[in-house]
């Protein structure tokens, strides 16, 4: 074989190398971790400092990457198609084709991007440096490419520079999920995960406990049965009201009062829970979670009262409340268990109609909204537009619904079971 035939052969292969190049590297750097780049860029790697830099202006290094591994390309095939012509005459052409095709589709496209994909984040490291200045050497070129795409855009009403990136809660809430359906994340650090980026959604009215499950008790209550009460409750903070409910006066600390009962010598007639109790904390109903749990930190109180806008109280919210939406329900020795939820033999559940829809779906891993409403109970009569009776069924969101109990107009237990799929007609 002359030199007029091996020298363009390898001029071809080499030319495909730098295909292969430029192929792994567009999905390295593409597919790489943002955030463990920005990890080893904070840690000192400078090779990570030059992948974070090459990602920011995406448009320029893809711009780069493409217009010379379609340069490389296209000489390449322009090589082999004059080497083939001397060979076999106008047949090479099509010779060429076919073999070019092939070449490029297993040795610059599939192969190198497969390679990338197995390690993206070594594979932009090692690259970083050569692309730098590949992306330098075609800045020219790229823009003037870019500012044409631009302009055609802009003829079709598109604007690019409008468009907008998702969110970053957005983005960490997907890649949650995704490795949750991947096995990569188990559902409770998912759960946790996602009560994080839930407290920004989130107001006082949909984690706090309402009035009509709230202890609280009558600061006109003999001293001894007040006391009796408090000590009893499976709480450490009991609000006190006078006349009704809604006129809270203080907060008792169980601790605070075992210390003036202690001072008292234990005799009861001596201590007045109404002193000792704390300033009652009020807070609108529409605070954000993540406000209020700021503001605990803030102020070091663990308890609040809730009012609406018109000043009547609708329940009240602790630290603990909204921490649980975080990493899920909190229990003591203290707590009083209440089965809210009951699995049947037929694989229904009986559930109470106050059961936050938020701990439903985290228990059960549903996927029922709670837009409109905070409990189950709340979530029937909202799909159903009326106040059913107990008796009653319904069917939405892939579940039938059927009301066992009620209590005035508030549903207290319900049946869940999964909607019967519809017969097929003949």
């Amino acid at each position: 074989m002359d030199a007029s035939l091996w020298l363009p052969l390898m001029a071809i292969v080499a030319l495909l190398a730098m295909s292969f190049f430029f192929s792994g590297s567009e999905t390295a750097l593409t597919a790489a971790s943002r955030a463990r780049m920005h990890q080893l860029a904070r840690a000192g790697n400078e090779r990570a400092s030059l992948v974070e830099k090459l990602t920011v202006e995406k448009e320029r290094l893809i711009g780069a990457l493409l217009l010379g591994n379609n340069i490389v390309n296209i000489l390449a095939s322009t090589l082999a198609a004059s080497v083939l012509i001397q060979i076999f005459g106008e047949a090479g052409i099509v010779y060429a084709t076919l073999a070019m095709t092939a070449a490029v589709v297993i040795f610059s496209e599939v192969l190198p991007k497969t390679l990338a994909l197995l390690r993206p984040d070594g594979f932009a490291l090692a690259v970083a440096p050569i692309i730098r200045l590949v992306v330098i050497v075609f800045a020219p070129l790229t823009l003037t490419v870019q500012a044409i795409v631009n302009f055609i855009l802009r003829l079709f009403r598109l604007d690019p520079d409008k468009v907008k990136d998702i969110s970053g809660h957005e983005e960490l809430r997907g890649t949650v999920d995704f490795l949750h359906s991947e096995g990569g994340v188990v559902k409770d650090d998912r759960d946790m995960l996602g009560g994080i980026l839930d407290l920004r959604e989130l107001e006082v009215s949909d984690v706090m406990v309402h009035r009509t499950r709230m202890l609280a008790l009558d600061a006109e209550t003999p001293t001894d049965a007040l006391i009796a009460a408090i000590l009893d409750s499976p709480f450490t903070r009991v609000p006190l009201y006078k006349g009704q409910q809604d006129n809270i006066v203080g907060i008792v600390h169980a601790k605070d009062l075992l210390r003036a009962i202690q001072k008292a010598g234990g005799d009861f007639s001596l201590v007045d829970p109404e002193k000792i109790a704390l300033k009652p904390w009020f807070v609108p109903d529409t605070t954000p979670a993540q406000t209020q749990l700021n503001a605990f930190l803030k102020r070091k109180l663990h308890f609040a009262i809730v009012i609406d806008e018109y000043g009547e109280m609708q329940g009240l919210i602790t630290l603990e409340d909204i921490l649980e939406e975080i990493v899920g329900d909190i229990a003591d020795e203290h707590d009083t268990v209440i089965a809210g939820v009951r699995k049947q033999a037929d694989g229904a559940y009986i559930i109470d109609g106050q059961l936050p829809i938020r701990d439903l779906n985290r228990a059960l891993d549903w996927h029922l909204p709670d837009e409109e409403a905070t409990t189950v109970a709340g979530l029937v009569i909202h799909e159903a537009k009326l106040i059913p009776d107990a008796g009653q069924q319904f069917t939405f969101h892939d579940l039938r619904f059927k009301v066992l109990r009620k209590a005035h107009n508030r549903i207290t237990q319900l049946r869940v079971s999964p909607a019967e799929p519809p017969i097929a007609k003949p």
